[in-house]
């Protein structure tokens, strides 16, 4: 079959998460920016290329404040990095139809592998 590239379809797309706070309660929010690049076999993501970015400028807690702490130098400093950067680098196929997934991540000019 070959690599397909897919498109992104932000109306049905988004990017939520929940973290604890003060060990107490859980802050929700997401992020209203981000885009996807993926090109892949489907029947062999072996061979896949995905690379995710998130415009950290976008994030939304519902607390305007809050945000704006989040953007400053004390978390994400979206002023000298203002995007997070997910890279798939190896795929291994570990069942029918399940995959294991290493990655760099990048926050705040770090980059950190990953796998999952």
């Amino acid at each position: 079959m070959g690599k397909i590239k897919w498109v992104l379809d932000p109306a049905h797309s988004n990017v939520d998460f929940s973290v604890k706070h003060m060990m107490i309660s859980k802050v929700k929010g997401m992020f209203r920016e981000f885009d996807a690049k993926i090109e892949a076999d489907p029947n062999d993501l072996t061979t896949a290329n995905v690379e995710f970015t998130v415009d950290l400028a976008s994030i939304d807690t519902r607390n305007g404040d809050r945000d704006a702490h989040l953007k400053s130098a004390d978390f994400f400093d979206v002023e000298n990095h203002p995007k997070m950067i997910f890279k798939a680098t190896k795929f291994v196929k570990t069942d029918d139809n399940e995959y294991e997934v290493t990655d760099d991540l990048t926050i705040r000019g770090v980059t950190r592998p990953e796998t999952f």
